[in-house]
């Protein structure tokens, strides 16, 4: 992930690199765990993000936090793997098809990454079992139209499950443009300017639409436009309307 520059490298705007992300991400989660969020998403939708590395460094949060947790994969090939690679660590590791010893008593957290919507019954079916306890999913893919399909069952799924879910931290860069939330703030959504740095443009209580972001820029254009002789404008990347365009079906749900 190329840098974004964020003036004071803080915790709050639109993180510097991966890693500050990841940071941020932490941080949003920590406050929905302590606020009892029961079924937490934490979305770093960057393409070609490889997810093993993120979810290392993601872990180790609830080992902080001393909760008793376990780790999912969408198959045992998956988590086989994350074993290897991570030292066989204490906790237990499985595919989310693994059912057997799946929940016990003392079981506090569970944290599943990058489940699809292969798995999507069995993560809800999951999620329907652990009552009482938190359920993290890191990246997850559980509304593919190409799976899923659309019309009836896809709205059925959303209302039943989907709706239910708890968008903690979410950050997906466009041309030009960031959305951002990290919880208990708002959604946000950052532009571009000119010297390479970000400004906050708006806010909302629920993740925007593409249309609802098309429309910030719409009317940010219009004023340019109306602007007098000689005043400078606020530099932006050319053609940026258009390429945003391309991500507004991808937005909207």
């Amino acid at each position: 992930m190329t840098d974004v520059p964020l003036s004071d490298g803080s915790q709050t705007g639109v993180p510097r690199s991966l890693e500050a992300a990841i940071s941020q991400a932490k941080t949003a989660t920590t406050a929905a765990l302590a606020a009892g969020v029961p079924r937490i998403l934490v979305e770093i939708c960057i393409p070609e993000l490889k997810i093993m590395p993120v979810a290392q460094a993601f872990y180790p949060l609830l080992e902080e936090m001393g909760l008793q947790f376990k780790v999912y994969f969408p198959d045992a090939g998956a988590a086989a793997l994350a074993k290897r690679d991570w030292g066989n660590p204490d906790f237990s590791i499985r595919g989310i098809n693994e059912a057997k010893g799946r929940i016990e008593p003392d079981d506090e957290a569970f944290l599943i990454i990058e489940p699809s919507a292969v798995e999507v019954q069995e993560v809800e079916a999951f999620c329907n079992e652990a009552v009482g306890q938190s359920v993290i999913m890191l990246n997850p893919q559980l509304e593919d139209i190409a799976i899923v399909g659309i019309g009836y069952t896809a709205r059925q799924l959303r209302e039943r499950f989907v709706s239910t879910l708890e968008s903690c931290y979410y950050l997906k860069p466009l041309e030009g443009a960031t959305i951002l939330r990290s919880y208990p703030g708002p959604w946000q959504v950052w532009g571009e300017t000119g010297d390479d740095n970000y400004e906050l443009m708006a806010e909302f209580p629920t993740k925007p639409s593409g249309e609802a972001i098309a429309k910030l820029f719409e009317g940010e254009s219009s004023e340019d436009a109306g602007q007098v002789s000689g005043v400078p404008k606020k530099p932006r990347k050319p053609g940026f309307l258009g390429e945003l365009q391309q991500f507004l079906r991808a937005l909207s749900q």
